[in-house]
C-alpha cells in the first residue's frame, strides 16, 4: 500500500525501517542489508529523507550515522502510515476478517513509538465482535517479531459505550493518551 504513494521502493524500505524502530540509529552499511538494496540506491535515499527534514545525520569516527527526526513535521503522520503497513497494525489490519466483526481497532501512540507501556496502560485496544483466540495468535507472532509483550484488550460496541457512559478510568486513560487508528474512525471512539 505505502509502495503506491511512494515511487521508490528503497525510500518506502527506509521509513519502515526508520519508523518501526525509532529510538534507533543505524549506519550506511547496516540499512543496506536491512533493505536489500544498492549502497548508491540507499544514499541517494537517505541523501533525499535528509533533505526532508525527515532523518538526521551525524559522523562518528569513520561512521555516518542516522536516525528519523521526531521533530519533523509530518512525523506523528509517517509514524501513523507505517504502523498501518508495517507489524503488528499491518497485522490487525490483514486479518481483519478472520479476527471477527472489528469495528475499531488502535495501537497506543507509545507503542507505535516503540516506548514502554504504562501501568495499566494497553498497546492495542480491539472493538466489535471479536475471535479470541485468532487475535491472541496474531499478537503471540507479533510478540515473537518484537521481543516483548504485547498488552491488548478487546470490548464489544456495547461495552465501549457503557464504559464512556460512566467514564471508567481504564477506558479514560486509553482516550487521553495518543493513539493511532488502524481500523475505525477515531471520533467513533471518543463520542
Amino acid at each position: 500500500m505505502l509502495g503506491s504513494l511512494i515511487v521508490s521502493k528503497c525510500r518506502v524500505k527506509l521509513l519502515q525501517i526508520f519508523l518501526a524502530q525509532p529510538n534507533e540509529i543505524f549506519y550506511i552499511r547496516q540499512l543496506v542489508r536491512a533493505t536489500g538494496e544498492e549502497i548508491n540506491a540507499v544514499r541517494r535515499e537517505l541523501n533525499h529523507l535528509e533533505k526532508s527534514g525527515i532523518v538526521k545525520k551525524e559522523s562518528r569516527g569513520n561512521r555516518i550515522y542516522y536516525w528519523v527526526d521526531k521533530n519533523c513535521p509530518i512525523y506523528g503522520d509517517l509514524l501513523a502510515l507505517i504502523c498501518k503497513t508495517v507489524g503488528l497494525g499491518a497485522a490487525v489490519i490483514k486479518n481483519k476478517a478472520k479476527i471477527g466483526k472489528v469495528r475499531l481497532a488502535m495501537l497506543s501512540g507509545r507503542f507505535a513509538r516503540g516506548l514502554p507501556t504504562k501501568e495499566g496502560a494497553v498497546d492495542l485496544l480491539v472493538v466489535g465482535e471479536i475471535n479470541l483466540p485468532q487475535l491472541a495468535k496474531i499478537v503471540r507472532e507479533q510478540e515473537l517479531k518484537i521481543g516483548r509483550e504485547i498488552n491488548y484488550t478487546v470490548m464489544t460496541q456495547q461495552e465501549l459505550e457503557f464504559r464512556k457512559k460512566r467514564h471508567d478510568p481504564f477506558l479514560t486513560g486509553i482516550l487521553t493518551d495518543s493513539r493511532i487508528m488502524l481500523i475505525g474512525d477515531e471520533m467513533d471512539l471518543v463520542d
